[in-house]
């Protein structure tokens, strides 16, 4: 029996078109580039993820020579909230954007790893993770949950 999966998501034109709490958290995430190391992939990648509480905590990809021994942007985020603020495991949203080795903002989108660890959180905490990725010339993908990334997760 054939069966079909349909992805919902929003796109927007820009930055600037989404909702003044989404544009604020892709600005933050935008920010946490700085603090990326990846020397040898050249590609930065920010994350920012937004608490329930309104609390946003950053992440940027870490890179090391001992591949695959780094972290990625999104799980450095995701990580860091839940080692910082334990009693607060109740996650909004997640912004992402990419800087490529000539330093312009570019695509970025959870690998594999990624939207698994993000579809536990989104488990665990019983409703959506809303996901914002940055696109090409500045436009943005909104996904309404971890679900609409990884229909299949592993699960528990």
């Amino acid at each position: 029996m054939d069966k079909t999966i349909v992805i919902d998501y929003q796109e927007y034109d820009s930055i600037d078109e989404l909702p003044r709490e989404d544009s604020a958290l892709m600005q933050k995430a935008i920010g946490a580039i700085e603090g990326s190391y990846a020397p040898y992939s050249g590609f930065h990648v920010g994350a920012a993820l937004r608490l329930k509480n309104g609390i946003v905590v950053e992440g940027s990809n870490q890179e090391n020579v001992a591949y695959p021994s780094g972290l990625c942007a999104e799980r450095t985020a995701i990580f860091s909230a839940s080692a910082q603020y334990p009693q607060c495991r109740d996650y909004e949203a997640l912004a992402i954007v990419g800087r490529n080795a000539e330093g312009v903002l570019c695509e970025a989108s959870p690998c594999g790893a990624c939207r698994q660890v993000l579809s536990e959180y989104e488990h665990v905490q019983g409703h959506p993770l809303r996901v914002i990725c940055y696109l090409e010339g500045g436009r943005v993908r909104v996904f309404p949950s971890v679900v609409s990334l990884l229909p299949f997760s592993f699960d528990f």
